[in-house]
């Protein structure tokens, strides 16, 4: 089984189409998030004083205010931190937990109140009077770019005699838009409880995606070893990656509470606080030059994507990374030169956010294929299969490694099929042509999106998995549950190792405990990880017992075999967990560790080129959009989708996943908009004035199809992929169709009803 080869679909086992493991809990009220846990004893409740100007020369914060406030017990400012000032994820650059000296962003936090109720430590947090002298915010990536203010150097991937081939291409090309941010909108807001334990130990409740990260923000907070700080996390009510590094400041502030007061604290943010401070979706601005032959094959690309990373670096070296590696997505241009820039702003420092940089990057060729065919007057479609990576075309990307051709003229070929396109097509023109206000537009995308962390490290984890005497199991690992299903996923992996059913597993919450040094659960890589983790440890202990039943039933180790909650050899055959006792009686131990790190990735980021990804992830869209050129306003009416899974280890989950993320991304693309006022006050905060997908967004015809028979050539976890990033850009084909509708040569993101209007005009 360590080939990763997929066995026949079992009931519980690998293919199986089982629900989330709390699925009926999440229906019935019944799921404990961390605000439904039981109130410790003493426990006190925290709020955030918040900064209300963008940027300024901040005095000494004088605290007392506070504290004369009924019910508060503490309030805790820079000077109370015992450890550093300092929560930055990456540790290149310093980020402040509490403002000292200068204020960067409208709603920086400036202290903690702590109080006896959530309503004192409000009204503690708003007695402060912070004195700031006003400094001119820079609020824009125009602005930043002016003013030379960037975060990090540029990241630039280049490949060919790019400046000689844009001159020599017979077409040339130009083009500038602009995409916007986006809110995570998890359901279940930043919380966290800090519980003091002897000797100064914390035990961390986090709502979090990178439990090993907040306790390394905590301990840096507190100046404490890693070992006094344990977190734990049942699961998540979403996180999209607002629960990476957002998190582990969070827990910070409650852990700093805790310490001070020596009883337990709880910080949860409301949620226009919470939209407030902290990060979102990196905005980006796009200024490119291209050239093409008269056919629309493209020649030569020179490109420049600034994002807009707020006030501090935070993931934003990330976030560009993969927008640069994702540039050309799924397409092939043989020189090039692609420049990725993290701007600063007076803005919430920007963070991950679901595809991390790739659908930024992948929304460049969507421009410059849109221009190609405005300048040859040849349908955009047709140049997206003149330049697709492989066949006639090159089949590496700039920076050196291979995509697979042939699997994306499949999915592209096969959502083409599925959508109808050619007959839809002829009639949608035909419409266009004679209705006098509305019009529709057509609209498809191809998707080729990488698989691993940016950073080699990352890509590890751990699990840990007990056998227990009456063949029970428990199994924990560091991946966390935010709703996608990874719980049940790698439970899956045991039961099928084990030959049991998914119900003998235990799922047990994740802790920094019990599997230490985890990455985070992000980058679609999940399953893969910790899939694979729970697999080795969950063999290890399959591997004794095998030894023990050939040895008391005298056959080869070899003709053991685990199935159907049985162990059986021949004519021999014992319940598992009879042989789980026997095991015991023989003194060998049913409890492992499992260790796994992806193989055969590697990265040189100074030459900016290598492997850094296990494999890629293959989609296909088409989507139909109707707009009145009266109103800007339309509905997208119908999408069809086809996405790369590999052998699914569960269709139900991935399925669920992949409806979730195109209509994640669909809101991105149409409807959530942020925006700061000219003092730099965000004005969007909460459903009132931020625009979510809702019913109405969902296209009245969803036509999904996994991909039959899909060959996942690298060892991935019984030959599965990842799925929870890639479909949130297969959105991108509404923009095409609402583009294909306006005839617009630009159109901003996201695509209002007030832009798609301005659209028509232009």
């Amino acid at each position: 089984m360590m080939d990763g080869t997929l066995p026949s679909p079992s009931r519980t086992g690998m293919g199986a189409a089982l629900r989330q493991d709390s699925a009926l809990k999440h229906c019935t009220g019944e799921a404990r998030f961390l605000d439904d846990l039981p109130e410790p004893p003493g426990m006190l409740h925290a709020a955030l004083a918040l900064s209300p100007a963008a940027h300024g020369v901040l005095a000494p914060l004088d605290l007392a205010p506070a504290r004369a406030v009924p019910g508060v017990v503490a309030a805790l400012g820079p000077s109370d931190i015992p450890g550093r000032n300092d929560i930055s994820p990456s540790g290149l650059a310093a980020e402040v937990l509490f403002a000292e000296g200068k204020v960067e962003h409208w709603s920086q936090p400036l202290a903690v109140v702590v109080a006896t109720t959530r309503d004192a430590a409000i009204a503690g947090a708003a007695a402060l009077r912070p004195g700031i002298e006003p400094l001119p915010p820079v609020l824009s990536v125009e602005e930043a770019l002016a003013a030379k203010a960037l975060l990090m150097p540029p990241q630039v991937i280049e490949r060919g005699k790019w400046q000689a081939a844009l001159e020599a291409a017979p077409v040339k090309l130009r083009g500038e838009f602009r995409c916007g941010g986006q809110e995570h909108f998890y359901l279940e807001g930043q919380i966290a409880l800090a519980v003091p334990g002897e000797d100064g130990d914390i035990a961390l409740h986090s709502s979090t995606q990178h439990p090993t990260e907040v306790q390394h923000i905590a301990a840096r907070v507190l100046g404490y070893d890693y070992n006094r700080i344990t977190v734990q996390c049942r699961r998540m009510g979403g996180g999209f990656g607002g629960k990476e590094s957002n998190a582990s400041w969070v827990a910070a502030v409650a852990a700093l509470a805790a310490r001070a007061t020596g009883r337990p604290v709880k910080l949860r943010l409301a949620r226009k606080a919470d939209m407030a401070v902290t990060g979102k979706r990196h905005p980006f601005l796009y200024r490119w030059r291209a050239g093409c032959d008269a056919e629309g094959r493209l020649l030569a690309l020179d490109a420049t994507m600034a994002a807009d990373g707020g006030h501090s670096l935070d993931l934003s070296g990330g976030v560009i990374f993969r927008a640069v590696t994702h540039a050309l997505n799924a397409y092939d241009v043989p020189a090039l030169r692609v420049t990725g820039l993290a701007c600063k702003t007076n803005t919430v420092s920007n963070t991950a956010f679901r595809g991390f940089g790739g659908p930024q990057g992948a929304l460049l060729m969507e421009d410059v294929l849109f221009a190609a065919a405005r300048a040859t007057g040849l349908p955009v479609d047709a140049l997206r299969e003149r330049n697709f990576a492989g066949g006639p075309n090159g089949g590496e990307t700039p920076y050196g490694q291979p995509l697979e051709g042939d699997l994306i003229r499949r999915v592209w070929a096969e959502a083409k099929q599925g959508a109808d396109w050619e007959r839809r097509r002829a009639e949608v023109d035909a419409f266009n042509a004679h209705h006098p206000t509305l019009r529709k537009g057509l609209g498809g995308f191809a998707l080729a999106f990488g698989i691993s962390f940016g950073i080699t490290a990352m890509n590890q984890a751990g699990a840990l998995v007990h056998v227990y005497t009456d063949g029970s199991i428990r199994l924990n690992h560091g991946g966390t549950e935010m709703g996608q299903g990874l719980f049940i996923k790698v439970a899956q992996v045991v039961a099928e190792v084990f030959g049991v059913e998914v119900e003998r597993i235990r799922i047990t919450g994740t802790s920094t405990a019990e599997v230490p040094n985890t990455a985070p659960t992000a980058a679609s890589t999940g399953s893969d990880l910790n899939g694979w983790a729970a697999h080795a440890a969950a063999s290890a202990i399959r591997g004794r017992m095998a030894e023990a039943a050939a040895a008391l039933w005298g056959v080869r180790e070899a003709e053991v075999a685990f199935a159907e909650g049985h162990v059986r050899a021949g004519n021999h055959a014992m319940e598992f967990g009879e042989l789980a006792q026997h095991c015991w009686t023989r003194r060998i131990s049913l409890s492992a560790t499992g260790f796994y790190k992806t193989p055969d990735i590697h990265w040189d980021a100074k030459a900016m080129r290598g492997q850094p990804f296990f494999y890629f992830s293959y989609g296909a869209a088409f989507a139909e959009v109707l707009v009145d050129r009266l109103t800007g306003e339309y509905r997208v009416t119908r999408a069809d989708l086809v996405q790369d899974c590999g052998r699914s280890l569960n269709p139900a989950v991935d399925r669920g996943q992949i409806e979730g993320a195109f209509i994640q991304g669909l809101g991105w693309l149409t409807c959530e908009e942020l925006w700061w006022d000219a003092a730099g006050r965000l004005r969007t905060l909460g459903p009132s004035t931020y625009k979510i997908p809702g019913s109405r967004e969902m296209p009245p015809v969803f036509n999904l199809r996994l991909l039959a028979d899909a060959p996942a050539r690298a060892n991935t976890i019984f030959r599965s992929k990842a799925v929870g990033e890639p479909p949130l850009l297969l959105a991108t084909c509404v923009w095409n169709a609402l583009r294909d509708a306006t005839g617009a040569a630009r159109l901003d993101l996201p695509a209002t009803p007030e832009r798609v209007l301005a659209a028509f005009r232009r």
